[in-house]
């Protein structure tokens, strides 16, 4: 992690923090489920089959989506009290559900890959934090084809402590050689947003997310934008 010295005062919306970042050691680190993919339907409806397959009673929806941005194991053991051992089972028959019931489904949102691409353009520095695995990701990933845009990325597979903590974040930070300061972490939940403020960067809020503005302005994000195409 680099130190740096961008004046918080200059920083009054996103586009005038990558103004800065582009001079100084920053980045954008993106959350991807919510943030750059609407992957919502897939996700409950893969958690609806795989409770079902358990033979478990299946959550209020809205209770599902508020999981979405937790580890899967996590989201199992908050949606329906499972065990540990309950969970793994939940998580390995979601995986074999998740081709068929999620991906086929998934779409980037709207001016993401068009942002994404301005943004390299620009030579902004990309990378992706997320509960996903490192497959089911990349997968995603180079379906849509926007990888090219991304340095690297930090998942579940890699066994750093979960969202909302600082580790993700603060790991991605020193494999790139990023200051806190100068880089923006943008995401659709307060997980998200938790995690970018405690690793002590600025914070980006999507709108469109899973979370609602409500319930993201209880973290006190640095930014809530409506649109991606508003980081520019």
């Amino acid at each position: 992690m680099q130190n740096s010295t961008i004046s918080s005062s200059a920083v009054t919306t996103p586009a005038s923090l990558l103004a800065q970042c582009r001079t100084h050691e920053g980045g954008i680190l993106f959350d991807f489920d919510g943030t750059l993919a609407n992957t919502t339907p897939g996700i409950v409806a893969t958690l609806r089959a795989s409770f079902e397959a358990m033979g478990r009673p299946v959550p209020a929806e809205d209770a599902m989506v508020k999981s979405i941005g937790l580890p899967l194991n996590q989201a199992f053991c908050r949606l329906g009290e499972f065990s540990k051992e309950e969970a793994a089972t939940a998580v390995s028959i979601y995986a074999e559900l998740f081709m068929t019931h999620e991906i086929p489904t998934i779409e980037l949102f709207p001016e993401v890959k068009t942002t994404l691409e301005q943004l390299h353009e620009q030579g902004i520095r990309m990378a992706i934090v997320t509960s996903r695995n490192r497959h089911s990701l990349e997968l995603i990933l180079e379906r849509h084809d926007i990888q090219k845009y991304f340095e690297t990325n930090v998942t579940f597979d890699d066994g750093i402590t979960a969202k909302p903590a600082p580790d993700m974040v603060l790991a991605l930070l020193d494999r790139m050689h990023l200051a806190a300061d100068s880089t923006l972490v943008v995401g659709d939940t307060t997980f998200d947003i938790e995690m970018g403020n405690r690793a002590g960067c600025h914070t980006c809020a999507v709108s469109y997310g899973n979370h609602d503005i409500a319930m993201l302005q209880t973290v006190r994000p640095d930014f809530i934008i409506h649109r991606l195409g508003e980081l520019l």
